[in-house]
């Protein structure tokens, strides 16, 4: 015979718990979770990449910079392929200027710029640029955004990032954002992301970018 409970969901045996069969299935949780805590004592400087099709890439990493710098870090952020234009989020940064160093470095999309030549320049700029901040102990965060962009259109190679990457101090995080990210590189990260398009307005609707959420 079937079980009563067999054709529920997850949430439906959850509501059908009593008060106190809540408490001691929350205290049960709470004992392994600190047990897994309890374990985990390492903390060490991260390289983090957030990459795929989907939108939120740079969104996240900024997340990360805010939470940075509210707790006092300095924090230096290089944008390889955004610079044509003023990012918003340049502007409300501004308020941290004592903390944070903010580059945008590129001269917009390579359909725009339409100079391999020059976009490559503009890109190996942007990391030296870049290393001074990685390699600097002073700055706990690097965000290198759109760096995996750079990446795949070879503007960069793989091999002079992780070389980069391997000069950071122990205790200091890298993020690099943007689609494409090599497989080298997710293989050398201690966290990696990948944003997964389900549905985008642009594609869907013909929305345009709109300041806000997009820029």
């Amino acid at each position: 015979m079937t079980s009563p409970t067999a054709n529920q969901t997850p949430s439906d045996r959850a509501s059908s718990l009593t008060a106190e069969q809540h408490r001691q299935k929350m205290e049960r949780r709470k004992e392994v979770q600190d047990q897994r805590l309890a374990g985990m004592t390492e903390a060490k400087g991260l390289i983090i990449v957030n990459t795929g099709n989907g939108k939120g890439k740079t969104t996240a990493a900024l997340g990360m910079v805010l939470r940075s710098l509210g707790h006092g870090y300095r924090v230096a952020i290089v944008q390889f392929i955004k610079g044509a234009w003023e990012p918003a989020e340049k502007a409300a940064f501004s308020h941290w200027s004592d903390q944070l160093e903010f580059h945008a470095m590129g001269e917009g999309f390579t359909w725009e710029t339409q100079d391999r030549d020059r976009d490559t320049q503009k890109a190996q700029e942007a990391w030296e640029t870049a290393l001074t901040y990685i390699r600097n102990p002073n700055f706990k965060l690097v965000l290198l955004d759109e760096v995996n962009i750079a990446l795949k259109l070879g503007y960069l190679t793989i091999e002079q990032v992780l070389a980069g990457l391997a000069q950071k101090p122990i205790d200091s995080h890298v993020i690099l954002t943007g689609r494409g990210a090599p497989k080298e590189l997710c293989d050398r990260a201690d966290l990696v992301t990948e944003m997964t398009l389900v549905k985008h307005p642009f594609r869907e609707q013909g929305v345009k970018a709109q300041p806000g959420i997009e820029f």
